[in-house]
């Protein structure tokens, strides 16, 4: 198995099975790092093939200034945020087209928490459904840094190096976001 130099520079030159090897070993990554920041599996696949689609154009440009891993999240982020603008404008005609069960059930989103007690599920998807709602009324930097750090598991620094940006900055970010969640969230989870 080549390192991830020799594997970029064997995508950089349109080598197909070096491309492929990138795939198996990242798509679970960019896969993960789609689905938390879209919330959407079907849209996740999607932009997971954008990403490789982008990569395998780029890698005759990357500078390896910093872990092929880095690189390749960063680009996963860059091309959900990318989708999420691109797709605003029709996120509310998805939302008229749900049943009103599905509406109380969060779109499919949400799942029984293998109790049979159905009040008990209905309180567990209530508490999912205004947790994600309430992570995705956050502004976009602090939505991204919290579902990097808390779904993806990434530590600060690891933020820090896929969004380009200082430590401090996303200790910062990440602090409001937990401030801004809790303030959301307070009065609701006293009830549930």
């Amino acid at each position: 198995m080549p390192d991830d130099q020799e594997l970029i520079r064997r995508i950089a030159q349109k080598d197909h099975l070096a491309f492929k090897m990138l795939v198996d070993l990242y798509q679970a990554l960019v896969l993960k790092t789609c689905c938390s920041l879209l919330n959407d599996r079907q849209n996740a696949e999607d932009v997971t093939q954008d990403v490789f689609f982008q990569i395998y154009k780029s890698a005759p440009v990357f500078r390896h200034d910093c872990r092929l891993s880095t690189w390749i999240r960063r680009i996963a982020i860059n091309r959900c945020l990318n989708f999420n603008r691109d797709n605003k404008k029709f996120r509310w005609l998805a939302s008229l087209s749900r049943t009103p069960e599905e509406e109380l059930r969060g779109g499919g989103a949400l799942r029984s928490s293998g109790e049979d007690n159905p009040e008990s599920v209905f309180r567990e998807n209530e508490r999912r459904r205004l947790i994600q709602e309430a992570i995705a009324s956050l502004p976009q930097q602090q939505r991204t840094m919290l579902l990097l750090h808390k779904f993806d598991g990434l530590s600060y620094q690891d933020i820090a190096e896929t969004l380009d940006t200082s430590l401090p900055a996303v200790e910062a970010c990440l602090h409001r976001a937990k401030a801004n969640l809790q303030k959301k969230l307070s009065r609701y989870l006293k009830n549930i």
